[in-house]
């Protein structure tokens, strides 16, 4: 490809890559690919084979535009734009942009070759072409699934330790309410023994007081009789008053009237006498039996005594035996509370029992122990994955198989355009390279020329690597201005010879400005002139 500066060649380039990744070749931003005529309407198709299948790939500015076809089919766009990217690298081209600007394009604009990259860019794009870029994506996602491993592990420790303490708090509880029940029981049993008590106490004095009861009873005369006997007394008492006042009269009278104060009549001294004798002995008589009737009212009164004394004896025993039949009654129904409170108090126990979740705790503390010896196993296999999965562990020992294959083919280039240096990349890609007579040189000691020879033998050892491995096998190879910079006509010989074995099944496109030194070495020239401020493509047989 020739033309005039700014004709429009390396924008080929940037069209290129913006298609294919969304990013231009040169270090411009994306907003400068849009024509700055009419500042819109950027489109970019890229068509390409991969196996049977054919893809056609178009990516857009104002509007924006991204759309992947395979077979003429728009695979599907539910995904977000990098997501639908990543399906792009990963699955179709299988290549990422370093690793495309390394093995597809060598220019001088943006092209930053091999050995100008840092150590982890170069260990990137050798990990890509050997395809092995999956253990660095596994490396990632072991990462976070080691940080899951960790964060599950926290959280495992955070409930086993919360659900230890509520454990802990748990049966606390469980014995400080036994320790109540057992507390509250006992008061309770004491209650009732010492009501029991109380009873048994109270029936012992009630059979003494009923003895007692009993023995007055029996001693008690009968109340009957003696009221009856004293009322007969009462009676013969008053008669025999009633007797001795009249025969008192009589004496009386015969003592001081001679004369009958009715009929006036002297009364004889004889009867007189004779009615005196007889009154007084009459007298005598009435007061004798007086004297009996009162011993026979003093006995009764004694008897009356005893019975009002045995009488409220009985009253106070039958007062204490009723009140002690109420006490026993009370305490009785104090022992039937106390009872029911028990069986409340141990009903309660039980249901307290029921709801007891000790064996809750202890399966969930079962359960956490084996989840966290899962987690334990798992981490022994992450760590395990983690020492194979680290640029020392598989990948290196990838690697350390195809550092000899790398440097022989890297030499044989070199060789064949004229460069007689020993070059060698060692496992972590830092060269060491030795001229003929063993001095040692970094890639920095050479001639532009001579990294140009460099560049061009690791870009192809790139391409032969990407091939044998078929991870990155392209037939497509663009070269913008490689021959207008360092490379001398001995160089670009070589650099020819190498090219026109490389041709065969290789689409190769240089840009250069020396076209007509290079026009009878290709196949046909593609001309670019600026036409009214576009780019204009003519194809020279």
């Amino acid at each position: 490809m020739i033309g005039e500066n700014g004709a429009g060649k390396s924008s080929m380039l940037d069209a290129l890559t913006f298609a294919l990744y969304g990013k231009p070749f040169r270090n411009i931003n994306k907003p400068q690919l849009v024509n700055s005529i009419n500042q819109k309407g950027l489109l970019t198709e890229a068509e390409f084979d991969i196996g049977k299948n054919q893809y056609l790939v178009r990516r857009g500015i104002k509007p924006n535009t991204f759309e992947i076809y395979k077979n003429n089919e728009l695979i599907d766009q539910s995904s977000k734009t990098l997501e639908y990217q990543e399906i792009l690298e990963k699955q179709i081209l299988k290549m990422t942009y370093r690793s495309f600007c390394q093995v597809v394009i060598l220019g001088n604009a943006s092209y930053v070759p091999f050995m100008q990259l840092p150590a982890a860019a170069r260990r990137e794009i050798i990990e890509d072409l050997l395809d092995i870029q999956i253990f660095s994506t596994m490396n990632i996602l072991l990462k976070e699934k080691t940080q899951r491993n960790k964060e599950r592990d926290l959280d495992c420790d955070h409930r086993h330790t919360l659900t230890k303490e509520k454990y802990t708090m748990h049966k606390k509880h469980l014995e400080e309410r036994n320790q109540d029940h057992s507390n509250r029981k006992n008061i309770l049993v004491n209650k009732m023994s010492a009501n029991e008590d109380f009873i048994e106490k109270a029936q012992k004095e009630l059979v003494k007081l009923n003895n007692q009861l009993s023995s007055f009873r029996e001693a008690l005369p009968n109340v009957g009789k003696t009221e009856e006997k004293n009322l007969q007394l009462t009676k013969f008492d008053i008669k025999i008053k009633s007797q001795l006042s009249g025969v008192d009269k009589d004496i009386k009278f015969f003592n001081e009237n001679d004369t009958c104060p009715t009929c006036t009549q002297v009364i004889d001294e004889t009867f007189k006498s004779e009615m005196l004798n007889d009154r007084e002995a009459r007298k005598r008589k009435l007061r004798a039996g007086y004297q009996r009737l009162v011993n026979e009212k003093n006995k009764v009164e004694r008897i009356k005594k005893k019975i009002d004394e045995l009488s409220q004896k009985i009253h106070n025993v039958t007062l204490n035996i009723a009140t002690t039949n109420q006490n026993i009654s009370a305490w009785q129904k104090n022992i039937g509370d106390i009872q029911s409170e028990l069986n409340d108090l141990e009903r309660m126990h039980e249901a307290d029992t029921i709801k007891d979740e000790s064996s809750e705790y202890e399966k969930s503390l079962q359960l956490l122990d084996k989840e966290k010896k899962k987690i334990k196993e798992e981490r022994i296999v992450l760590e395990s994955a983690s020492m194979l999965l680290k640029d020392s562990g598989v990948k290196s020992r990838i690697i350390k198989q195809y550092v000899p294959i790398i440097n022989k083919l890297i030499n044989s280039y070199l060789s064949a355009m004229g460069f007689f240096a020993r070059f060698e990349l060692n496992e972590n890609f830092k060269e060491v390279i030795k001229s003929r007579h063993r001095d040692e040189f970094s890639y920095g000691s050479f001639s532009e020329g001579e990294k140009m020879r460099i560049n061009l033998a690791i870009l192809f050892t790139w391409r032969a690597i990407a091939k044998m491995r078929n991870s990155a096998s392209t037939n497509l190879l663009i070269m913008d201005e490689v021959f207008d910079s360092s490379l001398d006509a001995t160089g670009t010989e070589e650099f020819m010879k190498i090219l026109n074995d490389l041709t065969e099944n290789t689409n190769t496109f240089v840009i250069s400005h020396k076209g007509d030194q290079l026009v009878d070495k290709f196949e046909r020239v593609i001309s670019f002139k600026k036409v009214k401020n576009f780019s204009q493509m003519n194809i020279i047989e």
